[in-house]
């Protein structure tokens, strides 16, 4: 024989079969790997769906908060509308006058008190405090001041004011509202009237 190349059987032999190769080894988890598959896989892609939905959620731009309501002393005003009357009576001396408590814009706000800055006057309002406003719809109320002594009470009342506490949603203010010129000729000539044995 010569020459390079493959060994070939003789007469009378015949090749073997090679023993088939061994099958790999599996792990103890394999058989049930293979029978439950389906439901591992679906629990694998859901649990990723999941997460990236959970990442998409957190990481979502995120809307701008609305405005805050505005400050109550900002939306409302009070206009003074006409006199009412004047008693020089001693018992019940004081100057009633009707006014409209006007919100321009937000939330409602409530009137929670009315006062004045002299010592010798009380002040009542109907409707009696609190009371509320609704933007763009004016409310009129009828304010009695009572003079409980003539002594602390100007004979002139130059530019008087109410102090009125507001409140709505965003803030609780106290405002001093200078009702104008009619007002405090109005107030001056009601004083004069009801403590005349006084000023006098």
């Amino acid at each position: 024989m010569s020459g390079v190349g493959p060994v070939e059987p003789g007469e009378g032999t015949h090749v073997q079969d090679a023993p088939p190769a061994p099958l790999p080894q599996r792990g103890p988890l394999a058989g049930h790997f293979e029978r439950h598959r389906r439901v591992v896989l679906g629990a694998l892609i859901t649990s990723a769906v999941l997460a990236g939905s959970g990442y998409l959620y957190v990481t979502r731009p995120r809307p701008e908060p609305p405005p805050a309501p505005p400050y109550p002393n900002q939306v409302t005003d009070i206009a003074y509308l006409r006199p009412g009357t004047t008693s020089s009576n001693t018992a019940s001396r004081g100057f009633t006058f009707e006014a409209e408590v006007i919100t321009e814009s937000g939330p409602p706000v409530t009137v929670t008190r009315i006062s004045q800055p002299y010592a010798g006057l009380s002040v009542t309002s109907s409707p009696r405090t609190p009371f509320r406003t609704k933007a763009g719809s004016p409310r009129k109320i009828t304010v009695t001041l009572r003079v409980t002594e003539c002594g602390n009470v100007p004979r002139n009342a130059g530019l008087p004011f109410l102090d009125v506490t507001l409140r709505n949603t965003r803030a609780m203010q106290v405002h001093s509202f200078i009702l104008g010129p009619q007002y405090a000729q109005d107030l001056s000539r009601a004083l004069q009237v009801a403590c005349s044995n006084k000023f006098g």
